[in-house]
């Protein structure tokens, strides 16, 4: 037991300096997506977004936001409730051409076992030596919109805060930027995502103690480092189909383009990996709302040597009532990919002055 929680927090430090070398997926809490309705639609959402969420997806499509203010909040569990994801965020428009928007996220794992005192100085195992701590991701992301003739942009300022107990801790920025483009029927547009590169810089604070446990069970002592996130572009396509005054269909595909490395996804390159995925929104009278998406193509190994292809389907439900939305996604419906399913639900509200 002792050897497993020394293994898992020397794993957790170790990661910032391999990432430096080779800094695939860092800071991968911020691709796991925000709200619902994206979800349901597999995240292929960046030019349909239109609402607050947009601060994540696409910070262009604040320019949606209507009201005086609009709120949303989400809240979800992995791994059988192990880890937590909570984000809320505000969107607020300063005239017809101009938005604003702040947006907080935390993914975190709580009360992890450390035993790195389980034995005391005689050598005899005391369990009331064992205290609990936290591993914890913190995204704090400030975005601008404005519209410049028909094209509509903007940009985010993030701040990434990661901590481990009291072990060891990071901070770093990075910034994004995003377009959106109508031509003729289509909604076009782009977000890239750390655009410069965010850095993260990580500090630790070993006891001696803990040191000497590390030293013990062969796991090696992390130093302060640098971790990078290359940037990775995000390329959206949607059009709304409209049946009746009643009854509207909006598809969109997005193409993911991760300049890290050789990734598991359907097109994959030593320079760049491009991972394909398609949802869709079926709309009736703008109350009642239909989503699916497919996404997370992966080539997996199966235990006779052979391989397979999975792929991840998602289905989502929303309803507006007034001023209040509340969405719900199930993620990978019938168990198609690896992944394990998730059950999301968010809420997403208009506030208005008068």
């Amino acid at each position: 037991m002792q050897k497993f929680n020394l293994l898992f927090i020397a794993l957790i430090f170790m990661s910032s300096s391999v990432l430096a070398q080779a800094p695939k997926y860092s800071n991968e809490f911020l691709s796991i997506g925000v709200g619902a309705r994206a979800l349901g639609m597999s995240n292929a959402y960046v030019s349909t977004v239109d609402d607050v969420t947009a601060g994540y997806w696409n910070p262009a499509g604040l320019l949606g936001v209507k009201s005086d203010f609009q709120v949303s909040a989400m809240h979800a569990e992995y791994f059988a409730g192990i880890a937590k994801y909570d984000y809320a965020a505000i969107a607020k428009p300063i005239d017809s051409l101009q938005s604003f928007g702040i947006s907080f996220i935390r993914f975190g794992v709580d009360d992890i076992p450390n035993t790195t005192e389980l034995i005391d100085a005689n050598g005899n195992i005391d369990y009331d030596r064992i205290t609990t701590f936290s591993a914890a991701d913190y995204a704090f992301i400030f975005s601008y919109a404005r519209k410049i003739k028909n094209l509509d942009i903007g940009g985010n300022f993030k701040i990434i805060h990661r901590k481990v107990g009291d072990f060891g801790k990071s901070w770093g920025f990075g910034l994004d930027g995003g377009l959106k483009y109508n031509v003729g029927k289509w909604n076009l547009a782009l977000m890239a995502r750390d655009v410069t590169s965010t850095f993260n810089a990580w500090t630790f604070d070993l006891d001696q103690s803990i040191i000497d446990a590390f030293i013990l069970t062969n796991n090696e002592i992390p130093d302060n480092s640098v971790e990078i996130t290359l940037p990775r572009l995000i390329f959206g396509a949607s059009r709304k189909f409209q049946f009746n005054e009643n009854l509207s269909l909006r598809p969109e595909l997005n193409l993911d383009l991760t300049t890290d490395g050789k990734r598991n996804v359907l097109i994959k390159t030593d320079l760049i990996s491009i991972d394909p995925h398609l949802g869709a929104e079926l709309n009736f009278k703008n109350t009642l709302f239909f989503r699916t998406g497919i996404g997370n193509i992966q080539q997996i190994n199966e235990v006779n040597g052979g391989k397979s292809t999975t792929f991840q389907p998602n289905l989502g439900i929303g309803v507006k009532l007034n001023r209040i939305s509340l969405d719900y996604a199930l993620t990978d419906i019938g168990d198609q990919s690896v992944a394990l399913y998730s059950n999301i639900f968010s809420m997403k509200v208009d506030i208005f002055r008068n």
